[in-house]
């Protein structure tokens, strides 16, 4: 599994240890991820994903997942996102045609 954000992309840096006695080594910065479960109000479940907490924050301070994905320019998301947005969509487009 990749450490990478479905939401917002962040993934892995590389830099450097740098000691007091300036020697250099390289190492990872790796991105804050968390499992969780988002509600989608447009599929009425929850959605499991592998956010960063940038993410989250970002989803939240949006209005929620479905407006987010909604919101969001395809070449800005994920390939996982964009098959999420799809369905939500899809669901969305249902829901009124029912109403």
């Amino acid at each position: 599994m990749a450490r990478r954000c479905s939401i917002t992309g962040k993934g892995v840096l590389t830099g450097n240890n740098v000691s007091h006695a300036n020697n250099k080594t390289r190492r990872r910065f790796l991105p804050n991820l968390q499992e969780t479960s988002v509600l989608s109000d447009a599929l009425g479940q929850m959605v499991r994903l592998r956010v960063s907490t940038r993410g989250l924050k970002t989803i939240e301070h949006n209005g929620g997942l479905d407006s987010y994905l909604l919101g969001t320019n395809d070449s800005r998301l994920t390939l996982e996102a964009r098959r999420l947005k799809k369905r939500v969509a899809k669901a969305a487009a249902n829901k009124t045609a029912a109403v």
